[in-house]
């Protein structure tokens, strides 16, 4: 269930009809996602470059999947470096221990371990500056936009209209660093929204604010 937080002081929202407004309070296209990203509540900054235009027959083009405008905590990098990190101690554990108790096959340890320590440094040493560059997120008056991925990337967005339950995630290594997920579920086949990588006040005040202007009621938002 997701934390119940006090209503944001100030006016209500009018949802307009204007997709490429940032989320009132959402700082510009250099936010970091940090905690005071909504600080400036209420009133919206200005309109994201190259965001979706009014259609100019009462619908917003919501399916405009450009680049969100705001980044994740940059405290993310060393959030997923000791998420990878973590991962990496059981194989290599596993190859020392194969290491000590077998000295016989040495011409197929050596590689194997080498393969190990590569990927382990591609994970924990790449990986999370390469996410931080990628990864962004922006709430509109319309719609969630994501932008996700590694190799390879993926740009998603639910329309406000059809959002179904908005969650808050706080896993162990997220609390250690003080930040969270924020979770947006629609009918999609392809599944919620995830936005990694938030302050947790961050993520506590969007899911207040998605699940009021969606309409939805707190108890429903889990």
């Amino acid at each position: 269930m997701a934390p119940t937080v006090p209503r944001w002081p100030g006016r209500p929202i009018e949802v307009r009809r204007d997709p490429g407004s940032s989320w009132p309070g959402a700082v510009t296209s250099a936010s970091t996602g940090t905690g005071d990203a909504l600080a400036g509540w209420p009133g919206a900054a200005a309109p994201s470059a190259g965001g979706p235009t009014d259609a100019g027959d009462g619908a917003s083009d919501v399916r405009d999947l450009r680049e969100p405008a705001h980044r994740v905590s940059p405290k993310a990098t060393s959030m997923w470096m000791t998420a990878a990190a973590v991962l990496h101690l059981f194989p290599l554990g596993a190859m020392a221990a194969w290491l000590i108790l077998d000295h016989s096959r040495r011409s197929i340890q050596w590689p194997v371990l080498a393969a190990l320590l590569v990927l382990a440094v591609l994970h924990v040493g790449v990986s999370p500056f390469w996410r931080y560059r990628v990864h962004r997120w922006e709430v509109t008056d319309e719609a969630v936009y994501t932008q996700t991925g590694w190799f390879s990337q993926e740009r998603r967005l639910a329309p406000i209209s059809r959002i179904q339950t908005v969650d808050a995630q706080f896993g162990p290594i997220e609390r250690l660093f003080g930040l969270g997920t924020l979770v947006v579920t629609t009918a999609s086949a392809a599944g919620p929204l995830h936005i990694a990588g938030l302050e947790r006040g961050t993520v506590e005040r969007l899911v207040a604010e998605l699940t009021r202007v969606a309409g939805l009621t707190t108890d429903d938002a889990t």
